[in-house]
């Protein structure tokens, strides 16, 4: 009986001992299978990784509606894809979501007036026509013999200053000792003087002198430097490039240095010098030479100086063609109708021997005598 009664429950105990064991083993492996498929976030076991990532997720608000509403991995890891977004942040490129988009809070207003910019001073617009007589009065003319005579028989000659000399040179001009100033004991340069007065106009008439020797493009770079130096020393001047005086027809056709080829060329290499705003060339040649390109014959008498009846052409050119500095809009700048010069005028007297340099023609005794200086032109 007790026999039997062992075999019958000794078969039960076995079972239920079996069940018990598989139990705690099968909760053992679940537990490993979690750990494993963690990263491990800090040293230690891999149950304290476990613990610390649930309580990231819980910590998260996004997160805890996820898993409140029961939509997590077997890691117990939101899934982005349940919601259609990540983390809980919305798309902005879905036009159901264009609310969440960053606004622009800057008004219309306002852009307009950050990107709008202060619209630059137009330049000042350079203007040339007729001006008269006063507007020599702060001019300074720098020349050889022929601006002498300028100097000396024109309408100008107590209105402007001149720093002339005959035999004068590009080369030469700024180291001349030329200038006669008040207080100072003697004659100075014209780069001194150009220290002790202001002028805002400055005419240069050079070059007959030079067309014996060098080439137009040394002369022109010569010139250049010159009017670079007195821009240093004149920085409010407007500078005039006045172009060489042809000679006659016949003078030019002599056969020596003196001709309109040369003095052409060098023209058109002077003129190039002229920027349009401080800078201007000026082709006197037009007021007194004739259709051959030439001085006209009646205007000279050694073929190389204007009769000094004639001046009066070359000031009235200078007139109606000067750069007007307060000029206004809605101001006439109509040329005026060029002087027709006395008949009765004293001459510029005609050099003798046409083969004597321009510059060293003898003056008359009964006429002013500019400077002359030996065995230059």
């Amino acid at each position: 009986m007790t026999l039997k009664w062992c075999k019958k429950w000794s078969f039960v105990i076995i079972l239920a001992i079996t069940g018990i064991v598989y139990c705690g083993i099968d909760r053992d492996l679940l537990e490993i299978t979690r750990w494993e498929s963690l990263v491990p976030m800090v040293e230690g076991r891999p149950e304290d990784d476990w613990n610390v990532q649930q309580e990231e997720i819980v910590s998260d608000p996004g997160m805890e509606g996820d898993i409140q509403n029961g939509e997590t991995d077997q890691s117990g890891v939101s899934d982005p894809g349940a919601s259609g977004e990540g983390l809980g942040q919305a798309d902005p490129d879905d036009p159901e979501n264009i609310d969440s988009r960053p606004q622009d809070l800057t008004s219309p207003g306002d852009t307009e007036e950050e990107e709008t910019l202060p619209e630059p001073e137009p330049e000042p617009e350079i203007v040339i026509g007729r001006v008269e007589e006063d507007y020599f009065a702060d001019a300074l003319f720098l020349g050889d013999s022929r601006t002498v005579g300028l100097g000396q028989y024109g309408s100008l000659k107590d209105i402007a200053t001149f720093y002339a000399s005959t035999g004068m040179t590009i080369y030469k001009l700024l180291g001349a000792e030329i200038v006669e100033m008040p207080e100072q004991q003697g004659k100075i340069t014209v780069e001194e003087a150009l220290q002790h007065q202001s002028f805002r106009k400055i005419y240069i008439m050079m070059g007959i002198n030079e067309v014996g020797g060098g080439t137009a493009e040394s002369f022109a770079k010569a010139y250049g430097e010159v009017i670079a130096r007195i821009q240093e020393l004149q920085p409010d001047a407007i500078i005039y490039i006045e172009g060489i005086l042809k000679v006659t027809k016949a003078r030019s056709d002599k056969g020596d240095y003196i001709n309109n080829e040369a003095i052409e060329s060098r023209n058109e290499a002077i003129s190039q010098l002229a920027d349009g705003e401080k800078i201007f060339y000026l082709d006197v040649n037009q007021a007194v030479c004739d259709e051959d390109g030439g001085l006209v014959k009646d205007y000279t008498s050694d073929g190389v100086h204007l009769k000094a009846k004639y001046i009066a052409l070359w000031e009235e050119y200078l007139k109606d063609n000067a750069v007007l500095l307060d000029w206004t809009p809605g101001e006439s700048t109509d040329p005026a109708v060029p002087v027709d010069p006395d008949p009765m005028d004293p001459a510029v007297p005609a050099n003798p021997d046409p083969m004597v340099p321009a510059d060293s023609a003898p003056m008359p005794p009964a006429e002013p005598v500019a400077p002359m200086e030996n065995g230059e032109q």
